[in-house]
């Protein structure tokens, strides 16, 4: 084969192409030309094809996420400064406030609800930046000439398994997201959950830490629990039981005995624990040996029993002075 022949073969050929190339790499000047020619990997050199011609797009995708990541995490911030500072939240306004006016008039609570917001906020953003980047991520998959629909189909059989396997979770969670928004209870409350009683240490939206009088830590799930008793929330109610002697004169021992919660309730150091004057309810029960006589006072939350310890001393003192036996 001569020249001539050759030269006829190849115009009517064309240029030499390697197998698998790519379609834009025929086109000079293009970055798909120039990765083939380094690379010769045709799916690379389609993929910086694509990536070149949808750039502009996927850019503007990227810049409308973050944009609205951060207007909505600033929404939040702003939101929950608010709520955290005001003495009526925003957001609590719809849901039954459990402490006493007289408390949140005081400012007492307004630590809790900081707390309180900052929790809900720190949960809000995270959804937020989650549901943000997620749909980025779709929107590009889809620019790039992805077909969607098997992901999609998969994430769908996907969060149904997982929505099976972790049901219990999901119900601790959304426990533990309305007992913050009611505030059932907080850190440093007492409180009874039913199979532990204690004070709380620590509230998570999954768990939360009690520590009980013996100092046995208890990790309760809120999902699990049915019924509170917070005994520190609001104001707190002593009922305190005196037995006097049978014989001793019912009448006059109430009257030293309410005598005596009045010096306490005006004493320097204890005068912030009485939120009410105290009173005599009367004779509770009456025995062969005793009578019991029924003292009541309303006092801050958790200061009951340091008040009926020290009411118990200064009526032992007392009544024995004033020769009333004790039962």
């Amino acid at each position: 084969m001569n020249s001539l022949q050759t030269t006829a073969i190849t115009t009517a050929l064309g240029p030499r192409r390697y197998v698998g190339e790519p379609g834009c790499a025929k086109r000079d000047g293009t970055l798909c030309r120039g990765v083939w020619r380094l690379t010769h990997q045709g799916w690379l050199a389609t993929a910086s094809d694509t990536v070149t011609a949808h750039a502009a797009k996927i850019v503007l995708i990227l810049i409308v996420a973050f944009i609205t990541r951060f207007l909505l995490h600033r929404a939040i911030r702003r939101l929950t400064k608010v709520t955290g500072h005001t003495m009526v939240p925003t957001v609590l306004q719809p849901l039954k406030e459990l402490a006493s006016e007289r408390l949140a008039a005081n400012g007492l609570l307004s630590t809790r609800r900081q707390q309180r917001a900052e929790t809900i906020g720190s949960v809000l953003r995270s959804v937020s930046s989650f549901v943000v980047f997620v749909v980025a991520f779709v929107l590009v998959l889809g620019e790039l000439g992805l077909n969607l629909s098997p992901i999609l189909a998969s994430a769908g059989v996907a969060g149904v398994a997982v929505g099976f396997g972790a049901q219990n979770l999901v119900k601790d969670f959304l426990a533990g997201m309305f007992m913050i928004l009611e505030d059932q209870y907080g850190v440093g409350d007492s409180i009874d959950a039913g199979q532990a009683s204690g004070v709380v240490e620590e509230v998570g939206l999954r768990t939360t830490r009690l520590r009980d009088a013996d100092g046995t830590v208890w990790y309760v799930r809120n999902g699990e629990v049915l019924r509170i008793g917070n005994k520190s929330q609001g104001y707190g109610q002593l009922n305190l039981d005196v037995p006097v002697g049978s014989a001793a004169d019912p009448e006059r021992a109430g009257a030293l005995i309410l005598d005596v919660a009045r010096d306490l309730r005006h004493d320097e150091q204890w005068r912030s624990d009485f939120l009410d004057e105290p009173q005599l309810l009367g004779v509770q029960t009456i025995g062969p040996d005793s009578t019991v006589l029924r003292l009541t006072v309303r006092t801050a939350s958790g200061r009951q029993d340091a008040i009926a310890r020290e009411l118990r001393a200064r009526l032992k003192v007392r009544l024995a002075a004033e020769e009333i036996p004790l039962a």
